[in-house]
């Protein structure tokens, strides 16, 4: 498995390519959810993209946004497995390298998440707890989660 988290600037466009035909397979495909996928947010010059590859095929993908981007907090988003990767707990290697990048990029920050609501077992097993009622996104139900950091002295 090839990990990459890469700012926007460095993406090579293969990459860029991948990671937004893994967002619109399984967001806007499979989920049968039609959205505006592309957002500025992407673009941002302390996003971070993380992707797994795994035999020069996208596996696996997520952003890290900062603080004030999307959420008054760090915030995680777009977490995917392509469909022929799951099941294999790729996803729990994706959130745990996307908490470790969180730290590397923003030491000791508040991660905030909007996540579907079904997921909310898993994102728990992280420390995440619920911050918001169930809410529909894209008829969709979700909840928003936080990851509390304190700093220990």
């Amino acid at each position: 498995m090839q990990w990459h988290c890469l700012p926007f600037e460095q993406l090579t466009t293969h990459q860029l390519y991948d990671l937004l035909k893994a967002r619109v397979d399984v967001f806007v495909v499979e989920q049968n959810c039609p959205y505006h996928e592309l957002d500025e947010h992407d673009r941002h010059p302390d996003t971070q993209h993380l992707l797994a590859y795994d035999n020069d095929q996208l596996v696996a993908y997520l952003r890290l946004l900062p603080a004030g981007a999307t959420y008054d907090n760090v915030s995680i988003g777009r977490v995917l497995t392509t469909s022929h990767a799951r099941g294999k707990g790729l996803g729990h290697q994706l959130l745990t390298k996307a908490l470790d990048a969180a730290q590397t990029q923003w030491p000791d920050q508040t991660i905030d998440i909007g996540a579907q609501d079904h997921l909310q077992a898993y994102y728990k097993e992280y420390g995440f707890t619920a911050i918001s009622a169930m809410y529909l996104e894209d008829d969709i139900p979700h909840i928003d989660m936080r990851l509390e950091k304190t700093i220990t002295r």
